[in-house]
């Protein structure tokens, strides 16, 4: 009984994370179709309800709390002010705690980047350890360079224009960062 309790619960966690996926997703082009339907309120009340079942659902990393917790603050933000506006603001919010925990994660402990290689490779030997904490430096820059570009187009630019831009530039943007990383990796792993 215990295992399958613990089995349903890593399920649904799964699940939840899925949503927050898809609404992270579809949310610029919730906002871009929806603003002049919806209220903020309502996408407050739904963003927030799937970040508070994550923080409810159990074990959480510090990526995990520290993206749920700015998430949750926002939507209550939005859900009090009901200013339409501020909708534009979630992807820069979202960019700004991912930069907080990778270049935090540079100045006390094991960055991110390392943490992650060590699920696949434990022992990681020194010169794998140099360079997940360059391309951990990487990850920081991205996360300036759309946390500003984000910022600047929720402020003058039209909705289309930051729709085009979180919707999809952000996510071929960063899908083009996993590649290359993936392939300097690679070429460096030949180079031994």
């Amino acid at each position: 009984m215990h295992v399958t309790t613990r089995t349903g619960k890593a399920n649904a966690n799964r699940l939840i994370g899925f949503g927050l996926l898809l609404a992270g997703l579809a949310y610029p082009f919730a906002v871009y179709l929806g603003l002049e339907h919806l209220s903020p309120r309502l996408f407050a009340l739904l963003l927030g309800a799937l970040w508070l079942a994550r923080i409810l659902g159990g074990q959480q990393t510090p990526l995990s709390r520290t993206l749920a917790v700015v998430a949750l603050l926002f939507c209550l933000l939005l859900g009090v002010a009901g200013e339409p506006a501020l909708l534009r603001w979630y992807p820069v919010l979202i960019s700004l705690a991912l930069l907080g925990l990778f270049a935090g994660s540079l100045c006390s402990g094991m960055p991110i980047i390392e943490r992650l290689a060590r699920l696949s490779e434990p022992e990681l030997p020194p010169a794998a350890v140099r360079y997940t904490r360059q391309v951990t430096w990487v990850w920081v820059g991205y996360f300036i360079t759309n946390a500003g570009i984000a910022s600047g187009l929720a402020l003058w630019a039209p909705l289309s224009w930051w729709t085009l831009y979180t919707g999809l530039i952000a996510y071929l943007l960063m899908g083009l960062l996993f590649a290359g990383e993936w392939l300097v990796r690679q070429r460096i792993r030949k180079g031994k």
